[in-house]
């Protein structure tokens, strides 16, 4: 067996310094270690999905990430590792346990995945080598990891079985303490016919400074958003449904520009674990904008449970530094203002009319090229 510390130095040699998971037994030294590397940031996710989002945003952050989890936790993350590191070529380490063994005694509920992990991540086209387990094998290990993630530009995981780390590695862990926060939610709603999506967005361009990073989540919101204006500034989500909030996050922790999130009320309902994560880490340069319309536009306008829920009052709940809530322009942009001169994060919860222009196209840049562009733009700049 190997020690964490000699892993976590040989990873840190080689870049990888920006580590995001959920916990497992197995994983237990790595991430007590990785707490406690004073060189090392470690974002625990609420989800092994956030992880892959949160790992993704920490790369185009200019970061080169790790996402640990257990591998019964690779089937919350089949999709994004399918709909967004794929399309986008995203490449990260992922340290995956091997939980059910075949041969090895183990709890039932690891039985099957234990049988098929390794012809699961063939099949998503997630290549994988052994984690290693011996001191001679870890620089090898990465090495060839490294090589893999550079040629295929796509994430490589190391499967780790058990005993291969030793559980001696203590963990020094502040305990948690929350940062200040409003105590009221901002209600800038006045009844009144609400605005379109379209209408909402050309206030955000209209107001977002030139250097500031923009997400937008997947469906009508980022063909919009291209439609409108196509900037460097700008990531149009595909696929992933949920993830942007926690993509933004990754962003927002490796760089100090402003970062806003373009939302919608069926995403944040399916991940809303990602603004407890948001409001645990509270970075100061992110604005979460939920663009509620209460539906489900690309898939036919099927109701979403958003009417019952206030998003806000919830941003408030998990650590957010304040939030209001909105349903016509000028009270959105008043609060988009005020939200880009303060110390984050922020909760923007826009109610918006359903629908869409007609004739809608989608963003005639790859995926691909959207990713390296705004790297390249977190990295200098715009032009």
């Amino acid at each position: 067996m190997i020690r964490a510390r000699e892993f976590l130095g040989a990873a840190l040699s080689r870049g990888f310094d920006f580590y995001t998971g959920v916990p497992c037994s197995f994983l237990t030294p790595l991430i007590n270690g990785t707490i406690s590397h004073q060189e090392l940031r470690y974002v625990g996710a609420t989800s092994e999905g956030e992880a892959v989002a949160l790992a993704t945003g920490a790369w185009l952050a200019g970061r080169q990430p790790v996402a640990m989890c257990q591998n019964s936790g690779l089937g919350n993350m089949i999709n994004p590792l399918t709909s967004l590191s794929h399309p986008f070529r995203v490449p990260f380490l992922l340290v995956c346990t091997w939980r059910g063994q075949p041969g090895l005694k183990d709890e039932p509920q690891h039985e099957v995945m234990g049988g098929v992990t390794h012809e699961l991540l063939t099949t998503i086209r997630v290549p994988h080598r052994p984690f290693p387990d011996r001191p001679e094998l870890i620089e090898p290990a990465l090495d060839e990891a490294a090589k893999l993630m550079a040629d295929g530009e796509l994430p490589t995981a190391l499967i780790m079985r058990k005993g291969a780390v030793a559980q001696d590695e203590p963990l020094d862990q502040p305990p948690y303490a929350p940062g200040p926060r409003e105590t009221a939610l901002d209600d800038r709603t006045r009844g009144g016919p609400r605005p379109a999506r379209r209408d909402v967005l050309e206030a955000v361009l209209a107001e977002v400074p030139p250097e500031a990073a923009v997400i937008a989540t997947t469906g009508k919101c980022g063909r919009e958003l291209f439609a409108l204006a196509d900037r460097e500034q700008h990531f149009y989500q595909v696929g992933s449904m949920g993830c942007a909030s926690a993509m933004a996050l990754g962003v927002a922790l490796n760089t100090p520009r402003t970062t806003v999130v373009l939302d919608g009320d069926g995403a944040a309902l399916m991940k809303m674990g990602n603004m407890a994560t948001i409001g645990a880490t509270a970075p100061p340069n992110l604005v979460h904008v939920i663009l509620d319309n209460g539906v489900h536009d690309s898939t036919g306008g099927q109701a979403t449970v958003s009417a019952g829920v206030e998003f806000g009052r919830a941003a408030l709940a998990c650590g957010y530094r304040s939030a209001a809530v909105s349903d016509d322009t000028d009270g959105f942009a008043a609060a988009f203002r005020t939200a880009l001169a303060q110390p984050g994060p922020h909760l923007l919860h826009a109610r918006i009319a359903p629908g869409s222009p007609p004739g809608l196209g989608r963003p005639t840049v790859t995926p691909y090229e959207v990713a390296r562009r705004f790297r390249h733009f977190l990295a200098v700049g715009p032009r």
